[in-house]
C-alpha cells in the first residue's frame, strides 16, 4: 500500500487545489509543512520577519483544523525540506513526494535536493489563474512586456479552468506516524492603524477568513469602485485586500475569478470589476516571467545590461527604519514595519526612493519587503522591484517617483503622514 507526502509550500488550503488532489492518489496519506531554519537575508537581518510568520502560523493554524475535520491531519517539522523529508518518508515509508511547482531558484533547489536523496517528487504547478498550458504561445515565448501579454490572452478568448472542490474526506494517516501538538505560533501584532489588522478573526490567515473577505468584498458596492479606489494609501476597503491570502496559498486565484465573474453576472460588470481580473493577469504575468528567465531575475542586473551601482548602505539602514527625512517614504516604512502591509502606491513609491535617491541596490530592497511583507511572494516581488528598477519588463527602463508630488495628489491633507508620524 502507497503512502505519499504532500509537502505544503505556498498552498495552504484544501480548496482548488490540484496537488492535494494528486497525493490523494495514495493509499496512506500525511500533509506536511516544514518551517525553515530562520537565516540571514546576506543584507543584515532575518529573511522572515514576525509579521509573516504570524500570519502563516494563522493559516496554518486554519489548515490543520480542516485537515482533522476530514480524518487527516498536519505534520509540521523544522529544517530544510532536504534534511528531514527523506528521513519522515523513510520512517513511515512513502515513496513519493507531492507538492506544487514554484519556479524560483531556491525552491527549485530544494526539488532537486529531495530527488538526489533518492525521493521520487511530483510538482504541479497550480498558483495561477491561467495553467501554462492555456496560454496562447509556449512559457519561454512569453512577451517581453506585459501589455503584448494580455492581448495575447484576450485575442485568445481563453477562459481560466474552473477551480476543483474541496475533498470531503482524505486518505488515512500512515500509522507510524506519530501526532503531535501545534508548534508555538508568533503572536500577530496588534496594529489599530493597520489597512490590513491580521489581528483581528475577519483578516485571520486561515482559508476560512480569505473565503469569507471574499464574499463580503463581493457582495459591497465596492469592485464597481475599485479602479478608483486602489491608489489610496490607508484603510481596509480601498482594495481588494486578497494579495496575503493568495500570498500563502489560503485562496486560489481560480476562486478568486470565479466569484468575480459570479458578481458580475448579478450585478452587472464594469471598468472597475474588470481591473480586478487585470491585476490577477499581472500576478500571472510575474509567475511566468520567473518560470521562463529563473535566475536571471535574481541578479543584479536582472534582464537589463545596465552596470551595477554601488549600493549606499547607510541610507539603506535609514530607508528600512524611515529616517530618510523625506515624509511620505518614512511614514510608509514604519507602516510597513510595524503592520506587515503596504498599499501598492506606497510600495511603488518607497521601492523608487531606495532605488534612485538613497543610492541603494534593488535587491536589498526587495530582501526587506521579502522579510516584512504578510504578502511576500517571490513571484510578485521580484518582479515589481526589477520593474521599478529598470532592470526587468517595464518599456520605459523603470519608474522614479516624486515622492513629494505624490504625496500631494495621494495625501494632500497629510491624514496618512499624520497617521504614521510616529512607530
Amino acid at each position: 500500500m502507497s503512502t505519499i507526502i504532500y509537502w505544503l509550500r505556498q498552498d495552504l488550503r484544501l480548496d482548488d487545489n490540484a496537488a492535494l488532489l494528486a497525493a490523494c492518489a495514495g493509499a496512506k496519506l500525511l500533509p506536511v509543512y516544514c518551517h525553515a531554519l530562520q537565516t540571514d537575508s546576506g543584507w543584515g537581518f532575518l529573511r522572515a520577519g514576525p509579521h509573516r510568520l504570524a500570519f502563516t502560523g494563522q493559516a496554518l493554524d486554519a489548515l490543520r483544523r480542516a485537515l482533522r475535520a476530514r480524518g487527516s491531519e498536519l505534520c509540521e517539522i523544522a529544517g530544510a525540506p532536504a534534511d528531514v523529508l527523506p528521513r519522515l518518508a523513510r520512517q513511515i515509508s512513502a515513496d513519493r513526494v507531492v507538492c506544487e511547482h514554484i519556479a524560483a531558484p531556491e525552491e527549485e533547489a530544494e526539488v532537486a535536493a529531495l530527488r538526489r536523496a533518492g525521493l521520487r517528487v511530483d510538482t504541479i504547478w497550480q498558483s495561477s489563474l491561467y495553467a501554462p498550458q492555456q496560454l496562447p504561445f509556449a512559457p519561454d515565448r512569453l512577451p517581453m512586456t506585459f501589455t503584448p501579454f494580455r492581448q495575447a490572452i484576450e485575442r485568445a478568448a481563453r477562459v481560466p479552468e474552473a477551480p476543483l472542490a474541496t475533498p470531503d474526506t482524505l486518505p488515512p494517516l500512515p500509522e507510524d506516524w506519530q501526532r503531535a501538538e501545534s508548534p508555538a505560533r508568533v503572536p500577530p501584532a496588534v496594529e489599530p492603524r493597520s489597512s490590513f489588522p491580521y489581528h483581528l478573526p475577519a483578516f485571520h490567515g486561515g482559508e476560512d477568513a480569505a473565503r469569507a473577505h471574499l464574499g463580503r468584498y463581493l457582495a459591497s458596492a465596492l469592485p464597481h469602485r475599485y479602479k478608483a479606489t486602489r491608489d489610496s494609501l490607508h484603510g481596509t476597503d480601498y482594495s481588494t485586500k486578497l494579495s496575503p491570502w493568495l500570498a500563502c496559498g489560503a485562496l486560489s486565484p481560480r476562486r478568486v475569478w470565479q466569484a468575480l465573474k459570479d458578481f458580475e453576472a448579478e450585478r452587472g460588470a464594469s471598468e472597475s470589476s474588470d481591473w480586478i481580473g487585470f491585476e490577477l493577469l499581472w500576478r500571472d504575468y510575474f509567475r511566468f516571467l520567473l518560470l521562463r528567465h529563473g535566475t536571471r531575475l535574481f541578479r543584479a542586473t536582472g534582464l537589463s545590461c545596465q552596470p551595477v551601482s554601488a549600493h549606499n548602505e547607510a541610507a539603506f539602514r535609514d530607508w528600512r527604519h524611515g529616517e530618510t527625512g523625506q515624509p511620505l517614504v518614512d511614514a510608509a516604512m514604519r507602516e510597513l514595519a510595524a503592520s506587515g502591509y503596504l498599499s501598492n502606491r506606497l510600495r511603488q513609491v518607497a521601492a523608487s526612493y531606495l532605488v534612485y535617491e538613497c543610492g541603494g541596490d534593488w535587491r536589498a530592497g526587495a530582501a526587506w519587503f521579502e522579510a516584512q511583507l504578510i504578502d511576500y511572494d517571490v513571484y510578485s516581488n521580484q518582479g515589481n522591484w526589477l520593474y521599478i528598477a529598470g532592470r526587468g519588463t517595464d518599456p520605459r527602463g523603470g519608474r522614479r517617483f516624486n515622492p513629494q508630488r505624490q504625496a500631494d495628489e495621494h495625501d494632500a491633507q497629510g491624514d496618512y503622514r499624520a497617521l504614521w508620524s510616529s512607530a
